[in-house]
Order: structure tokens, then C-alpha cells, then sequence
């Protein structure tokens, strides 16, 4: 794992607004937090070997069979879980992305291929890597274009992580539609939807034969007790946490529209309630820095995704009172470098 990755307030200890990571931080948790409290007594023992319950939870809410499910420890476990059952493989790895894939692959011995656009994939590599909706750009790839690529090209395994599929009004691949299929993984986060970073919950979606191989390399009790709780309970009361995407949105394009107004910064199309922005004149380092010390914001450094120079910064919008705060104090920072 790189150093630099979003939602490091960890090294600051005095931030008041996040903007870092892409997780909409605004979710009441009063009775998530009720139902944890009321289930401790479930840390006192060992939790199930292979998280059963929570597997047959959203096999039920796709449709399909528990063996087209596998829950992880994030969807950063599932990541290493398929860069290890393949071990060796060549990775084409669709740029600039989360640095996790790249870090997975090399781990276990892949040859790693970057590369910026899908026009460029080769019959040479096993297995393709992409984010949709992308991380750090926002941009979703069409879903039928996906569909075409897959069925054009039935020997390579298409790993995509859909961990941002529930910020977009983008079409992306469905768990039924892709679990018959042999040469696609989907990966989900928990962690995203419903703004749990801290109980690591992820989970992949596939062919059974598929999931099958991962299996055998998954941990025993790599996904804890309170996570299973947790995340059974989140299904559980899905429509308690309804987001209002098209006013999360619009928040995202009025942002970008005020900060491209200030005059110094490009800010890229995206699809979600995140975006990257490149500031025409000094590093984001230092604006990142700036912001935390004088003002308690907090912002994601995005200098280091592979194709991107010093000047890029990523944020994910959060309550227009917020965002206005991050507005002026970009604003000042500006005037003052």
C-alpha cells in the first residue's frame, strides 16, 4: 500500500471536514450503532469461518445463487485475493486508478501492463483491471461497451471494481448478468455505500467456478463478527439509508462550477459525487497541507495515481455548507500563492 492514499486525518488530528475520501461521510448510524451495542456479546466468540449469513444476504437481494457471492474484508482483500489466485499472471491495469491493483499484482508476481485507454488491449494479457465509476476520475465506462470488450475477449478474466456504483446515475454491469459469465468479477463496497470504512466490508460477485478458486485462498475469519452483524443488518434496512443522488449530484456540479470560476483550477467530467482537479499553478501537496493546518480541511493529494503530475487533487462533496467552506479557503490560498 502506497502512502498517500485518502482518509489519512489520521496524521493530522484536528480535521474538521473530510473531503479526501470518496465516502459520503452525512449517514445517521444511531441505529446501526443501537444494534452493535446490543450484539457485543458476539465478539466473545470465534465468528463463522466464512461469512455464510452475510453471503446468503445478498445472494437473496441479487437474486442469485450464495455461490456467486464471496464477502471480504473490504474489497481491498478481494483485490489481493485475485492477484494471488493468479499469481504470475500479465495484468493490463486501466489508468490512472486506486494504486491497489497495481501494488496487488506485483505482490504476486504479475507483469504489469498500464494502460490509458481500452482501445489498447492485447490478446497477451490474462487478466484486465478497471474501475467503474473510476477512482480517482469519476468517469464511468459504458455499460455496453464493457459487455462488447467481455464477449470480444472470453480468454482474459475483467476484474472491475463497481465499489461507486451506488453514487451514479450511469448504467453499470449487473451482478445477474455478469455472474453466468466465466471471465468477469465484480467488486462491491459496503464500505462506500453505507460510509462504514472501519468495518471493512466488501464482497465479489461472479461465476461460482470463479469464486470457487478464490475461495481457497480467503483466510479463515478474515471477516469479524461485528462486520457480519453490521452488514446483515444494513441489508436488512436498505431503504433507511436512501441517498439523494440527484441532490448529491447537483451539490458535485455546482462545486465544479465555482472552483473552475476562481480561474486556477481544471476540474475533470465526472459521473459521481467525486472529482479530480488539477491546479494550473503550484502542487496540491501544498495546498492539501494548507488546508488542513489553517483551516481543517482536508483533501486527497492525487500527484501519485500512476499518469498524474503534482498538481492533481481529488475531493468527494459533502453538505453545501461544506463544500462552500472548502471554496473560500481554496479561494484564499490562491490569492495569497
Amino acid at each position: 500500500m502506497i502512502d498517500g492514499h485518502g482518509d489519512d486525518a489520521y496524521r493530522y488530528g484536528h480535521i474538521r471536514v473530510n473531503f479526501s475520501s470518496n465516502v459520503y461521510t452525512h449517514v445517521n448510524h444511531d441505529s446501526l450503532n443501537g444494534h452493535l451495542f446490543r450484539q457485543m456479546a458476539c465478539i466473545r466468540t470465534y465468528p463463522e469461518p466464512e461469512p455464510y449469513t452475510l453471503e446468503r444476504e445478498l445472494a437473496a437481494r441479487y437474486q442469485v445463487s450464495p455461490e456467486n457471492v464471496c464477502v471480504t474484508n473490504g474489497a481491498t482483500e478481494a483485490i489481493y485475493l485475485i492477484a494471488q489466485a493468479w499469481r504470475g499472471s500479465r495484468s493490463a491495469i486501466l489508468m490512472p486508478t486506486f494504486s491497489e491493483y497495481a501494488d496487488a499484482c506485483r505482490l504476486h508476481a504479475h507483469e504489469v501492463e498500464s494502460v490509458f485507454t481500452l482501445d489498447t488491449l492485447s490478446g497477451r494479457t490474462s487478466l484486465v483491471w478497471l474501475c467503474n465509476p473510476n477512482n480517482p476520475t469519476g468517469e464511468v465506462r459504458p455499460a455496453d461497451r464493457l459487455r462488447r470488450l467481455i464477449e470480444e475477449h472470453p480468454r482474459q478474466l475483467f476484474v472491475i471494481d463497481q465499489s461507486y456504483e451506488a453514487f451514479t446515475l450511469k448504467e453499470v454491469l449487473g451482478v445477474g448478468e455478469t455472474a453466468a459469465l466465466p471471465n468477469v468479477l465484480l467488486l462491491h463496497s459496503m464500505t462506500k455505500r453505507f460510509a462504514v470504512p472501519g468495518l471493512r466490508l466488501g464482497y465479489l460477485t461472479g461465476h461460482k467456478d470463479l469464486l470457487q478458486k478464490l475461495r481457497r485462498y480467503r483466510m479463515p475469519w478474515s471477516v469479524n463478527a461485528l462486520a457480519i452483524e453490521a452488514g446483515t443488518y444494513l441489508l436488512r434496512h436498505v431503504s433507511a439509508y436512501q441517498l439523494d443522488l440527484n441532490a448529491l449530484l447537483a451539490e458535485r456540479q455546482r462545486v465544479a462550477g465555482e472552483l473552475e470560476k476562481l480561474g486556477g483550477i481544471e476540474v475533470w467530467p465526472s459521473d459521481t459525487h467525486y472529482m479530480l482537479l488539477r491546479l494550473r499553478g503550484g502542487k496540491a501537496s501544498a495546498l492539501k497541507e494548507w488546508l488542513a493546518d489553517t483551516h481543517g480541511l482536508l483533501i486527497r493529494d492525487a500527484s501519485n495515481f500512476e499518469g498524474l503530475d503534482e498538481g492533481f487533487f481529488r475531493i468527494a462533496v459533502q453538505t453545501p455548507e461544506e463544500n462552500n467552506q472548502l471554496i473560500t479557503a481554496i479561494k484564499e490560498w490562491m490569492y495569497q500563492y
